[in-house]
């Protein structure tokens, strides 16, 4: 044991004046919470914590000084009383995180295992999973030992969101905490899966979604829209979401590098993930006459913006509810029951379905996989029939809403004559 000379220190400058002596010794921090530095024969200086766990002394080594300063070296030490006070010994907790047992492994630990081993490997954004884990997961298990870990520790983690009022957000929290205990029993490192107990059926039940606009509704909306006194391009945006069958995060996130006016094409290089995968795939849109004279009229108030549709500061694009604004702000002058921009998409799979068109070109438009036998098989991007079809849903798109906005076509025009 080193000897305790009865020093102290309290700032850097009083450890850099600690000089080695013939036997190796310990000098207190100042602040008496049980923190020590070794200083050695050779100079070398060790960071150690000694404190009182289940009657018994121990000692837990920190690190070396310089390479850990004072004020982290405290952090530490303060971390590893926490975790002595909620019954876990600093001590052997160390040894089981370097030889790879679980007895001891803290969840937020293994947390940190998972998200670099699997999230982060999986999923081309995992910032979703980031953020279930700090917000919800972490605050809730992220101090108890792994294998510790309960069903009603699960359950009250999972029942925190669902009382927050986010039934489905409750389902994620449970999907990515069966997954990373799946992962744990894989590993060895518990015995068995504890949100298995709890089935999905009884955290969130979703509900499909059938809302659709009729002919009607579509006349009536984009009437609306069209002689409200919304920003233009959020107007036109909500034309395209139409006519492109796009997701509004594609539409909000297009460039103009990605339009090419020559070639009728518009490539977006980065759609939703699949939920199968994980991974996104890149999609053409085919460019109706209609959605290409819209692009130019955008192209026109972007100037040299990278963005179609320009933020608030330079190089940005609009905000994600900017489309959800103007959106709910039409409806709200009219009595076409509630929607979201969403369901468009839904409005165009159903008028095209219903006028006949190929059902797996328009899958295609929406950027969906088909699914079993056939999806393995069926690699056809049936590039000729969409480039139809879009022309022809512009085009029934158009007979349906021109005439009532006559005015705003005009004018749509008069300008494209002036340039």
């Amino acid at each position: 044991m080193p000897t305790d000379n009865g020093y102290s220190f309290g700032t850097p400058r009083e450890l850099d004046a600690l000089k080695p002596q013939e036997k190796r010794y310990s000098v207190k921090d100042k602040l008496n919470n049980g923190l020590f530095i070794e200083v050695k024969p050779t100079g070398r200086k060790v960071w150690l914590y000694r404190y009182t766990f289940e009657g018994k002394q121990e000692r837990l080594t920190l690190g070396r000084y310089p390479d850990l300063s004072l004020k982290d070296a405290r952090e530490m030490r303060n971390e590893a009383a926490t975790m002595a006070a909620k019954g876990i010994s600093p001590q052997q907790h160390n040894k089981n995180k370097k030889t790879g047992r679980s007895d001891s492994i803290l969840f937020s630990d293994y947390g940190e295992r998972y998200y670099n081993e699997v999230i982060k490997k999986d999923r081309a954004k995992p910032e979703t999973m980031l953020m279930f884990l700090n917000n919800d997961i972490y605050p809730m298990l992220g101090h108890l030992a792994l294998k510790a870990i309960s069903i009603d520790d699960i359950r009250r983690t999972i029942w925190r969101k669902k009382e927050q009022g986010y039934d489905a957000a409750a389902n994620q929290v449970r999907g990515l905490l069966k997954r990373m205990f799946d992962y744990a029993v894989t590993l060895g490192l518990v015995p068995y899966n504890p949100v298995l107990s709890i089935p999905t059926r009884h955290v969130f039940k979703g509900k499909p979604r059938e809302r659709y606009l009729s002919t009607t509704e579509i006349r009536t909306f984009y009437t609306t829209l069209l002689n409200s006194r919304i920003y233009k391009p959020r107007k036109l945006g909500l034309l395209l979401s139409l006519l492109t069958l796009l997701r509004k995060s594609e539409l909000l996130r297009a460039k103009w590098e990605h339009i090419d006016f020559e070639k009728r094409i518009w490539l977006i290089p980065e759609t939703k993930a699949d939920s199968t995968t994980g991974h996104s795939r890149e999609m053409v849109v085919y460019l109706s006459n209609q959605m290409i004279e819209i692009l130019k009229e955008l192209q026109v108030i972007a100037g040299n913006e990278p963005y179609v549709f320009v933020g608030r500061q330079r190089g940005t694009h609009i905000s994600h509810n900017a489309f959800n604004t103007a959106q709910k702000a039409a409806l709200a002058l009219t009595n076409i029951p509630d929607f979201t921009i969403h369901d468009l998409r839904r409005t165009a799979s159903t008028h095209l379905n219903e006028q006949g068109f190929n059902r797996d070109a328009i899958e295609k438009c929406l950027n969906h996989s088909i699914g079993g036998v056939r999806g393995v098989y069926n690699k056809a991007e049936y590039a000729k029939e969409r480039i139809n079809m879009m022309q022809k849903w512009s085009d029934f798109v158009f007979s349906v809403i021109y005439e009532p906005n006559l005015i705003f076509f005009n004018e749509f025009q008069q300008k494209k004559a002036a340039r």
